[in-house]
């Protein structure tokens, strides 16, 4: 039976988390649907029928509560802006509904978790979705890893850089802006997920603001037991080579850009490719139909009856979160969320 989604928010994540569901991997017969989506909701109720005209959605809510009181959704994807996670996912939690929430998982650490003990109360499914942790090119190098295929890793570098400064979202302070919650974070979890979501013994962050009090780039360097070090570099202002480097006492591993949506790794300099399959739309965002891996990886917890993800953990979301938090207090931005 196809797993049942009812989206969160009408924007462009939401039309691109939708657009890989009718988007079938060769691999697969077209008639093997997974996933459906059955409903959407906005703040208006045109903007939500417009979305569901477009994606063929059968049904439209111009209010998240009528959507999170649906019996008919399985599992919900918050698609909003990040500043919105922490109300609409308690009202997603606290209504019973599995729930996939977009990066950031919320605004700091309290917010996080606090969702984290909702979804735990009402014994739900909760993940933070980086979906970048599901593409089959991040597997291998998992594999690679368990595998000490480059010996014991000593440096990771992963960099992330996009001129944004144009897009409100990245700018203002009221809108959860900054490099770091939007495209830091990407390089922050790759190297949680390298070092096995062990917490790092120290944290440097230096970086430089824009005018509105939102981080324009920084950069982070962090040191683990046992002498490992990792070393990123993010900014909303400049293009950057947006890959990543696990560098071991045997070899060398590297994601090509872009690392958050890979589709080339190298080996000690060996190329292997990860072809995405093509949308059957135009995309707002980079390799988007990838987003199909990370509701598939959804799908298989909840045929297993987890209440999370092996590969993205609560625990790690929470780590993730406060390392953050650090690199926010240490480069001087605060949100008006962390004053309550």
């Amino acid at each position: 039976m196809a797993t049942r989604w009812g989206l969160c928010g009408a924007g462009k994540i939401s039309h691109d988390f939708s657009v890989p569901h009718s988007t079938h991997p060769p691999t697969h017969p077209p008639k093997q649907t997974h996933s459906i989506i059955v409903a959407v909701a906005a703040r208006s109720l045109e903007r939500a029928r417009e979305f569901a005209k477009k994606h063929s959605i059968p049904k439209a809510y111009g209010s998240y509560e009528e959507l999170a009181s649906d019996p008919e959704i399985d599992m919900v994807y918050l698609g909003v802006l990040h500043t919105e996670h922490w109300r609409l996912g308690l009202l997603v939690l606290h209504a019973g509904k599995n729930m996939l929430c977009e990066k950031p998982f919320a605004m700091n650490s309290r917010e996080v978790g606090d969702l984290i003990a909702a979804s735990k109360k009402s014994n739900v499914f909760l993940m933070e979705a980086i979906w970048s942790r599901c593409f089959p090119l991040h597997r291998e190098v998992r594999r690679l890893l368990a595998e000490d295929a480059i010996g014991d890793v000593k440096l990771v570098k992963a960099s992330f850089g996009s001129p944004q400064l144009h897009i409100p979202r990245s700018v203002e302070k009221e809108l959860g802006g900054g490099a770091l919650l939007d495209i830091g974070v990407y390089t922050l979890q790759f190297v949680l997920m390298v070092f096995n979501g062990e917490r790092p013994e120290s944290i440097h962050a230096t970086g430089v603001l824009l005018n509105s009090g939102v981080d324009e780039s920084m950069v982070v360097v962090m040191k683990f037991p046992r002498n490992r070090l990792a070393f990123c570099f993010f900014s909303i202002t400049v293009s950057l080579p947006n890959d990543a480097t696990i560098s071991g006492t045997k070899g060398t591993i590297r994601v090509l850009g872009p690392m958050h949506c890979p589709t080339t790794l190298e080996v000690n300099g060996k190329a292997t490719q990860y072809p995405l399959p093509e949308p059957s739309l135009p995309l707002n965002f980079t390799n988007s139909t990838g987003l199909r891996y990370e509701a598939e990886e959804v799908r298989q917890c909840l045929l297993k009856g987890l209440k999370e993800s092996p590969r993205m953990p609560l625990s790690e979301s929470a780590l993730l979160t406060e390392v953050m938090d650090e690199c926010r207090k240490q480069v001087g931005v605060v949100f008006n969320q962390d004053l309550q």
